[in-house]
């Protein structure tokens, strides 16, 4: 029988600690799918409510059945006693939920045990000389953390002072959950710091193993009430393009266009991410950026904090 909230459903299962699943990477799935579950309105799938339900979204018989796999064997997987489905297991879980391909992605993650070693990202200095080049377009790399390990002048200017680290945490998730200049920057707040957390749900769902990811969240979960929330509400991102408006104090408000480039590992997983924005040509955006980038003088600091040895 389902509880009274759709968390532990009545059947003795255990609920998550607050990383779901993040410190224990067996109980990932489960939790996923709990919430998951939570969010599907029974009657955009064709179940009619019927009376005081119990639980919020669908319950446990209910997805089974629009999955098409047994009740049995979905309980075990939202409790971690069945951990690999299969292929067809997954994608029919993902057609009844509703996924997106980053949730239906996500989700295989969490169903194989063999999950990935953080990559290796260092900076190589044809990546900087690349960031450098782009004169006109602000541009910043990120790791799997958020950790931002490089950038051009203008992307540091953007950005909220990427050159200072006194100024402006180097951590993208930890600047925006834990520092209030960051709602200045994003009058989007709550959109950007949404992303952000996503983000480190879908990395920490590839790289469990990584102590130092598991750290900056174990960090936020303690530190922030917001952090808290939003991944409570168990999005999952991986950062593509779109559209972000920003507040600078030298160039006013900009909304400017975004592209995400992927920078390889030997592995084939990304190592880095970089991002780089832009303005439509001629617009007020365009302006605004322009003035940025005439209100940069003097040396251009030190541009990178991983760059490769010997470089």
């Amino acid at each position: 029988m389902d509880g009274l909230d759709g968390r532990g459903d009545g059947d003795g299962d255990r609920r998550d600690d607050g990383h779901d699943g993040v410190a224990d990477p067996r109980r990932a799935l489960g939790a996923f799918l709990r919430v998951r579950r939570g969010r599907v309105a029974p009657e955009n799938v064709g179940i009619a409510a019927g009376g005081r339900r119990r639980v919020r979204g669908l319950r446990r018989e209910e997805l089974a059945q629009l999955a098409g796999i047994s009740v049995d064997y979905y309980v075990r997987l939202e409790q971690g006693r069945a951990t690999q489905p299969s292929p067809e297991v997954i994608d029919a879980l993902a057609r009844a939920l509703g996924l997106d391909p980053a949730e239906r992605g996500h989700l295989a993650t969490l169903a194989t045990t063999r999950r990935g070693t953080a990559p290796d990202a260092r900076v190589s200095p044809l990546l900087q000389r690349l960031l450098d080049g782009m004169t006109d377009f602000p541009a910043f790399a990120t790791n799997h953390r958020l950790d931002v390990v490089a950038w051009n002048r203008l992307g540091a200017a953007l950005m909220g002072g990427l050159d200072d680290p006194a100024r402006r945490d180097r951590n993208n998730a930890r600047f925006l959950l834990l520092d209030p200049a960051s709602r200045a920057l994003f009058p989007q707040w709550e959109v950007a710091a949404s992303e952000a957390v996503a983000q480190l749900r879908f990395h920490a769902g590839r790289y469990p193993y990584d102590a130092e990811l598991t750290g900056l969240i174990t960090e936020l979960s303690g530190r922030s009430e917001d952090f808290r929330r939003l991944w409570d509400e168990g999005e999952v991102l991986s950062c593509g393009a779109g559209r972000k408006e920003l507040r600078h104090p030298v160039a006013g408000l900009m909304r400017l266009d975004y592209e995400t480039l992927r920078v390889p590992a030997v592995t084939g997983d990304t190592a880095l991410e970089i991002h780089v924005y832009s303005a439509v040509e001629d617009g007020e955006d365009a302006a605004a950026l322009a003035r940025l980038g005439a209100s940069l003088a003097g040396p251009s600091g030190r541009r990178s904090s991983l760059v490769e040895a010997g470089s």
